[in-house]
């Protein structure tokens, strides 16, 4: 069941491999994404020193949060996946143009899960094209129910 998608990274990005990975949360955190206060929009993937960090999710706290919790809507959130995954990941992004997004937060048996992108950037005329096809297919549908 997804919870938030970033509906933006299909728009700017050729998406060409996608990994489930667990996320770092504080409780106030997961309290708010159940309440599903929770943006992808403007969020990336980094690597530093062979971890995978979430920087940008927005994660609006609830107003019922704990009085001696000081919740930071945006910050660094640690990526968990396993080693091998990661090297994988590392390897794809050094050669020039790959670069991790995040994609979709869903939940998996319970869990929260992020799925992330290795994508590389569209340009211009990519997107104009993304966006033909896309009106193409819309006409031909309502063409084909006025039959």
């Amino acid at each position: 069941m997804s919870i938030a998608q970033n509906k933006k990274a299909f728009h700017d990005y050729f998406i060409e491999e996608k990994h489930e990975a667990g996320i770092v949360l504080e409780g106030w955190e997961v309290k708010a994404i159940r309440a599903v206060r929770v943006q992808l929009k403007e969020a990336y993937v980094i690597i530093r020193s062979g971890e995978l960090f979430l920087i940008g999710c927005h994660i609006s706290p609830l107003p019922t949060a704990s009085t001696h919790v000081h919740p930071d809507p945006v910050r660094t959130r640690k990526l968990l996946l396993h080693a091998t995954e990661i090297y994988k990941l590392i390897g794809k992004v050094e050669r020039a143009g790959y670069t991790l997004v995040p994609l979709d937060l869903h939940y998996t048996r319970g869990r929260i899960k992020l799925e992330i992108g290795l994508a590389k950037g569209k340009k211009q005329h990519d997107k104009r094209e993304t966006e033909k096809d896309r009106d193409w297919q819309r006409e031909k549908q309502r063409l084909m129910r006025n039959k």
